[in-house]
């Protein structure tokens, strides 16, 4: 009986200790296990479920949600991609998964990165033991990150080729106000790390594309052009490709802040192209024989000279071109044609419009008149005629190719939208042009500006204008070779021989 109550007694305790075993292991116990932390730790932080990812992290700072959604919006983050490694053991109750991450910027695309998540147990539980360089390495020891923007260079204008423009180019001018025209609103992007008592360091970067505007001008004629002008004030030299009317050079060193392409001059004899288009059309033969003596008085009126007041005799109506005879253009326009027919003839030309370049422009004026002593003056250019370079420019390029086209400096499209649809494309009277070119030729040839020192199959007229202002005579020249039309023009330089024609043959043995 003693024995029996014994063994129940030592039944009892045994299973008093087994109870208390029992519940130390569970007390002990560490719940879940660090792949299945880690596990939802990243699923987590792959929905961008902040408040999920902090009820896995011991003891998470308190601006740790704050941090997270920070970083994605300061660096315009639109998703994050993570990829976990295998999990290894620290031991100590530790364990670590390396993992890589992608985060999608908005401005600089995919941005990789490697990390590690730490784990450990905290009070029974597998725990993310979170740190900044969590988030991302370069956040360690009080590190930043910061998406600033690259602003855009200047937009630059470039030749047709795509070439920088010449230095001294003489275009400064045309060229600085087509920058601002197509100032490019786009920018760049940088990530930058920044850790204090170091140095900013550039993560990301996306350069602004270059901002450029191409222009018609052609380098080597632009250069030809510039350095003709070296040492030459107040001148300007246009050239335009008849073909198409492009502006292939536009050098301007005039002063007093005159532009070639909207200030009026007197043309004086260069204008005799116009005058002697109208004559041609008239009838006037270019072989007929006229007179040039060295004064002319319009019957009842003013009398007109020559330069010099040479008397030439009877020559051809060329060679009354090529030598620039005041009196000859004087008799036959007040005789042949009335002012009205010299005004209509001009502005077929070009004159009394403007023109739409992409940085504006005009050709010039011939007010109408009843006065013969005043359509004398203007069939010789020194009436009220008046012209800018780049009208006379495209005269030139007119008598080349036989159409009057507008000259531009842009695109058609850019200049449509700039100066509004330019003046379309004048064909001109074929029979006139023809006796043009060889009107123009005889100058080169024989004429004024003969052995000057242009280069062979060079065509064009020269002109010496006296200035409204009472001072030094204007100089002009204006012609052609092949695809190519010019007007050179020296404000107060004196006769067109003297001070343009020496321009223009140095600009055309440059290119």
């Amino acid at each position: 009986m003693r024995r029996r109550r014994l063994m129940v007694l030592f039944i009892a305790f045994v299973a008093i200790l087994g109870a208390g075993a029992f519940a130390v292991v569970v007390s002990n116990r560490v719940r879940g296990s660090a792949s299945e932390t880690a596990a939802a730790y990243f699923a987590a932080w792959r929905e961008g479920d902040v408040s999920g990812m902090a009820r896995l992290v011991h003891r998470p700072p308190s601006d740790f949600s704050q941090r997270h959604r920070a970083l994605t919006e300061q660096l315009h983050v639109e998703s994050v991609r993570l990829a976990p490694g295998r999990m290894r053991n620290t031991g100590d109750g530790g364990a670590e998964v390396p993992f890589s991450g992608e985060r999608q910027l908005a401005e600089l695309g995919p941005w990789p990165w490697a990390g590690m998540l730490r784990l450990g147990v905290r009070e029974r539980a597998w725990k993310v033991l979170w740190s900044p360089e969590t988030l991302h390495p370069l956040l360690k020891d009080g590190g930043t990150l910061e998406l600033r923007e690259i602003e855009a260079p200047a937009t630059e204008p470039v030749t047709r080729e795509g070439h920088p423009i010449p230095n001294d180019s003489y275009a400064e001018a045309y060229l600085d106000p087509l920058a601002t025209e197509f100032e490019s609103a786009g920018h760049g992007w940088e990530l930058v790390s920044k850790v204090p008592g170091r140095p900013a360091t550039r993560v990301l970067t996306r350069a602004p594309e270059a901002s450029v505007v191409r222009t018609t001008l052609s380098r080597a004629v632009q250069a030809a052009a510039a350095r003709a002008l070296d040492g030459v004030d107040d001148s300007a030299v246009i050239v335009i490709r008849p073909s198409t009317g492009e502006i292939l050079a536009l050098a301007d060193r005039l002063g007093a802040n005159y532009s070639a392409v909207r200030d009026v001059f007197p043309p004086g004899s260069i204008f005799k192209t116009i005058t002697a288009a109208a004559l041609l059309a008239s009838g006037l033969d270019p072989s007929a024989q006229v007179g040039c003596p060295g004064t002319y008085t319009i019957p009842f009126h003013r009398v007109f000279r020559n330069d010099g007041q040479v008397d030439r005799g009877v020559v051809s109506f060329t060679d009354a071109f090529a030598h620039s005879c005041n009196t000859t253009f004087v008799e036959q326009a007040t005789t042949r044609i009335d002012a009205e027919t010299l005004r209509e003839t001009a502005d077929a030309w070009g004159f009394g419009r403007s023109i739409a370049t992409g940085v504006g422009g005009t050709c010039g004026t011939m007010p109408g008149t009843d006065d013969l002593d005043m359509l004398g003056a203007d069939a010789i250019g020194q009436g009220e005629v008046v012209a800018t370079p780049l009208c006379m420019a495209a005269v030139a390029a007119a008598v080349q190719s036989g159409v009057w086209r507008s000259p531009r400096l842009l695109t058609k499209e850019q200049v449509r939208r700039i100066d509004g649809p330019p003046h379309e494309d004048v064909p001109m009277d074929q029979a006139v042009v023809s006796a043009l070119r060889d009107m123009m030729a005889a100058v080169v040839d024989h004429g004024t500006a003969g052995d000057a020192g242009l280069p062979e199959g060079v065509a064009g007229k020269t002109g010496t204008a006296e200035a409204q202002d009472g001072e030094g005579s204007h100089g002009w020249f204006i012609g052609y070779r092949d695809d190519l039309a010019f007007c050179v023009f020296v404000r107060h330089g004196g006769s067109g021989r003297r001070a343009a024609v020496p321009i223009a043959a140095r600009f055309l043995r440059g290119l």
